[in-house]
């Protein structure tokens, strides 16, 4: 048994905080968004174009600690180390002794997208063996498919992706996009990240499906247009990159973005209408899907 004890802290005072407690204490510490699912939900680690934040406004502090620890002093000791006048306030939580990394892989299960497609832990036989399987593992970098932003963007490719066309996906985290496109047919696949550790482990990902991408940062320019872009990242970035994606969209080309909630669309769509005209194509619990098609050049 142990005491799992989460505590509120801004951005500001999370990270010595974490930095305390395993100073005094702590068996382990991490640090989540303590907004994330609503509105005020912000990126991990920023997102391409934008400059990253160390950590969340609100932030949430989560330590695990022996049943046996005294934890008022542990706490108090802490908080004082970190520079805080009191005890943040915090919830206690008991957590059975389990094994973890079978618990872990029994809340992955593989997932289908459509007939035609799956996304399999490898640690899986794959349900529909003649469809496209995907060997994806839930990792550092967002994405194993259960997602419903990710979902959507997923059912698109499926019935976007004709044989040969280039992608982009921007913001591809874990390369689940970029390697589903390449497997649909797509041809030349791009995909870039804000974070090197994402584009490390698309790259993996990649090799693990025996497809190839061409992967890069975003701080290193991007050239060229391609015949269907995608980018699941979320409201205010895709807003602020509205010029950059639109630019990347070939003529006759197709974009569709998500990370947006369903009240979010109408700014999303105003952002992108001097580039793009872009439409709600799918809706899955809250999130939407936009989409939009760049006209042909017009032959003069």
């Amino acid at each position: 048994m142990w005491i799992s004890v989460i505590l509120q802290a801004d951005a500001t005072r999370a990270e010595a905080l974490s930095e305390a407690l395993m100073e005094h204490g702590a068996l382990s510490v991490s640090i989540d968004d303590a907004d994330a699912g609503t509105d005020a939900e912000k990126p991990q680690f920023g997102e391409p174009g934008m400059s990253p934040a160390s950590l969340w406004d609100h932030s949430r502090v989560i330590a695990l600690f022996d049943t046996d620890t005294d934890l008022a002093q542990s706490l108090a000791t802490a908080s004082a180390a970190a520079g805080l006048d009191a005890v943040p306030p915090f919830t206690i939580e008991e957590i059975e002794e389990q094994n973890w990394v079978q618990l872990t892989q029994s809340q992955f299960d593989p997932i289908r997208i459509t007939d035609r497609l799956w996304i399999v832990p490898s640690w899986h036989e794959s349900p529909a063996p003649d469809a496209i399987n995907l060997v994806l593992d839930p990792g550092m970098a967002f994405g194993t498919g259960s997602h419903p932003t990710t979902r959507v963007c997923l059912e698109w490719l499926t019935e976007q992706i004709t044989p040969g066309v280039s992608v982009l996906d921007y913001g591809c985290g874990s390369g689940i996009l970029a390697i589903a496109a390449a497997k649909l047919g797509a041809g030349e696949v791009t995909g870039v990240d804000i974070d090197e550790k994402a584009v490390e482990t698309a790259a993996d990902n990649a090799a693990n499906n025996g497809v190839s991408l061409h992967l890069q940062v975003s701080a290193k320019p991007l050239e060229g247009t391609f015949q269907r872009v995608v980018a699941n990242i979320l409201t205010n970035p895709l807003k602020m990159l509205a010029p950059l994606l639109a630019a990347r969209v070939a003529p006759g080309g197709k974009l569709a973005l998500s990370g947006v909630l369903e009240p979010q669309a109408g700014d999303v769509i105003e952002a992108y209408a001097p580039y793009i005209a872009l439409r709600v194509g799918a809706t899955h619990e809250g999130w939407v899907r936009l989409e939009g098609e760049l006209p042909e050049r017009a032959v003069p």
